[in-house]
């Protein structure tokens, strides 16, 4: 029996499948905490953050506690975190903005379905200087560069990291108004990155073959309604391989779960429920019997690529599972219908004027 209630989708994953999966990805924890890409892979904050959230999702309190613990032992005095560890060893130094942004998504995550305001009060510090730390990135328009390097600010912003930082920062709002801190900084913040989402895409390098870049400004939540349809419907059959997923890449015969994942969960905060089931059974193919996944697939010769079974993957199916069954009070977070959004309005004129 299972003593909390874990997603299942019926005809597709039962809980516990589900669950079996979430035991897979801690199976991998490092005794610092760190949950990396597989045993003796690399870690990356952002990766590390959707696995805790998954664990949290099962229910498996200690090893999600365990990974947020990490997030406070290496984040550095600015409120960064390097790109990269291996067995506890940094490997790139350098800063990425949404790798940093991620652990307000996690913890608020984890709030919500904890109820823990414990947690909150202790994680609040990490948060609030994550967060302070990623707005020091914001550009002239509104887009965050997508990191910085001793040598300084990357003066580039990329589409993909700067919507799932949107909603980063909307979950770090919602922390704050929680715990009673407000921040009208990020407030102002979170709006003008939303506007450059919604109206400027030339604000950012453009990577429009990749399928991120198509659905995470709907996943993030800087674009909803008949416009979030039209840009899904737009691309849809250029990325979707029917019964198999999305591609990962427009013109490339290969297909991967944890961006199937993450359509279903725009999909699902569109409301589109029947396409969104739809792609969550097609991504099934990857399911490895121990509950692990396969990255991708290349599906013009049925060979597994790479040839590695990554915890994020599992981790993305999980957190979709539960998108698509309501299961626990978590289960909305990439909907955001709670979320604070922000001051909004229309900064075309404020934009214009930074950039003079």
């Amino acid at each position: 029996m299972l003593d909390h209630e874990i997603p299942g989708v019926p005809g597709v994953l039962t809980p516990e499948q589900c669950l079996q999966t979430a035991q897979s990805i801690a199976a991998t924890q490092e005794s610092s905490g760190a949950l990396p890409w597989f045993v003796g892979g690399h870690t990356d904050p952002w990766d590390h953050v959707e696995n805790a959230m998954a664990l949290t999702v099962a229910g498996l309190w200690e090893p999600a506690r365990a990974a947020y613990d990490w997030c406070r032992d290496t984040q550095r005095a600015d409120g960064s975190w390097p790109i990269q560890f291996r067995n506890g060893v940094i490997e790139d130094a350098n800063s990425d903005s949404n790798f940093c942004a991620y652990v307000a998504t996690g913890v608020w995550h984890h709030v919500l379905i904890t109820g823990d305001r414990e947690f909150a009060e202790a994680m609040w510090p990490v948060v609030s200087k994550a967060i302070d730390f990623v707005l020091t990135l914001q550009l002239a328009g509104g887009e965050i560069s997508w990191g910085a390097s001793p040598a300084g600010i990357l003066q580039e912003a990329l589409l993909t990291g700067s919507s799932s930082i949107y909603h980063a920062i909307r979950c770090a709002l919602a922390l704050a108004n929680y715990i009673d801190q407000p921040q009208p900084e990020w407030e102002v913040a979170v709006g003008q990155l939303g506007h450059a989402i919604a109206a400027h895409p030339e604000s950012f390098l453009i990577k429009d073959s990749h399928s991120m870049e198509w659905y995470y400004p709907v996943l993030g939540g800087a674009i909803r309604g008949d416009a979030a349809r039209a840009r899904i419907d737009a691309r849809w059959d250029e990325f979707v391989v029917p019964g198999l997923g999305i591609r990962c890449i427009d013109h490339r015969p290969w297909v991967t779960g944890a961006e199937t994942c993450e359509l279903v969960m725009a999909l699902d905060a569109m409301g589109d429920t029947a396409r969104a089931h739809e792609q969550f059974a097609a991504m099934h193919h990857l399911r490895e019997t121990d509950g692990s996944y396969w990255t991708g697939l290349v599906f013009a010769d049925g060979k597994r690529w790479p040839v590695e079974r990554t915890t994020w993957t599992g981790a993305a199916m999980i957190l979709a599972a539960d998108a698509l069954s309501s299961t626990t009070a978590g289960s909305g977070i990439f909907r955001g219908n709670d979320l604070p959004r922000g001051l909004e309005g229309d900064f075309d004129c404020a934009c214009a004027e930074t950039r003079r």
